[in-house]
């Protein structure tokens, strides 16, 4: 069975020791190596620009990280450029398909160029924030809770205009609220279930039920934390989110979104890329083939823009 995964980030560790390799450095969750191992057919690799970073700097730190999936992602044998969503549909089964996501707009500024620019490098889906606020956004960690910017709100047009997903972990509740007003391609690409984790990360019921309305999509996180509340959690763990999900209508909009490489703390026997067998086997106790399937991959491929 193939995967999805909606969310890493080896960009970030590449781009904090570029000498590594990402084909198989075990320093990196889910390098070449590992993604093969767990029959990952397609991989989000995050842009992710540290929130030290100085204002004027942070366009070149996303400018370098796209280098570096570029140069070393996809320059590593069987790894394939996933340019448009179309091409998740020729994927062989020796390849991974590699697609670049951005997570926060921190480094544009309030310059619109630069997301064109990131579009043509190859993004493909736009988380507006991280914990912080910028100049489109509030995030989850803003205590002023504010929703999107009219920038923010240019932003998604765009997004819609471009087909790119427009992606609300780490948004504010606020202005989760307003993408679902305004995108077209909605997904939460590592978020799990608030009432079972009180987590400020997770999505609250009434957000689940929406996004399945919008024919969105849930990539389930492997971060303890956001699990169990602690440190410690097990695959039976994380399944529990994902009988939630399914209990509120979201059968059929769960994926993947492993936060690997971004996470210091891990599930037991799902620590890497390599380890997605664990948890596929486990899904298959409780659920039929046809819908671990869409669990998988399946689902997040069914609400892509056409």
């Amino acid at each position: 069975m193939r995967i999805i995964d909606t969310h890493c980030d080896a960009l970030l560790k590449l781009w904090e020791k570029p000498s590594r390799s990402f084909f198989d450095d075990p320093a990196i969750e889910a390098n070449a190596s590992r993604l093969q191992a767990g029959r990952v057919a397609a991989q989000c690799f995050a842009i992710f620009v540290e929130p030290f970073i100085k204002s004027d700097q942070k366009f070149q730190a996303a400018l370098e990280q796209a280098d570096l999936f570029h140069e070393k992602v996809l320059q590593t044998p069987n790894m394939r450029w996933v340019k448009s969503w179309s091409d998740l549909d020729s994927i062989k089964d020796n390849e991974v398909g590699a697609i670049l996501t951005l997570e926060g707009l921190d480094s544009i500024g309030d310059d619109l160029t630069k997301l064109r620019t990131l579009y043509r490098l190859g993004v493909l889906s736009v988380g507006l924030t991280w914990n912080q606020a910028n100049l489109c956004a509030d995030g989850i960690g803003e205590a002023r809770g504010a929703g999107l910017t009219t920038l923010g709100k240019e932003v998604v047009q765009l997004n819609n205009e471009n087909l790119v997903l427009t992606d609300v972990s780490h948004l504010s509740v606020k202005g989760f609220w307003e993408v679902m007003e305004l995108a077209d391609y909605p997904i939460a690409s590592h978020s799990n279930a608030l009432s079972l984790c009180d987590h400020p990360r997770n999505l609250n019921d009434e957000q689940i039920q929406t996004l399945v309305k919008k024919e969105g999509y849930i990539g389930v996180v492997f971060h303890p934390l956001f699990v169990t509340g602690n440190e410690k959690a097990t695959i039976s763990d994380l399944i529990t989110h994902i009988d939630h999900l399914c209990s509120l209508g979201a059968r059929d909009h769960i994926g993947f979104g492993s936060d690997f490489d971004g996470i210091a703390v891990h599930i037991d026997q799902l620590e890497h890329s390599g380890q997605y067998d664990q948890l596929i086997n486990q899904l298959l106790k409780y659920y039929p083939e046809e819908v671990v399937k869409g669990f998988a991959g399946e689902n997040f491929k069914r609400m892509l823009p056409k």
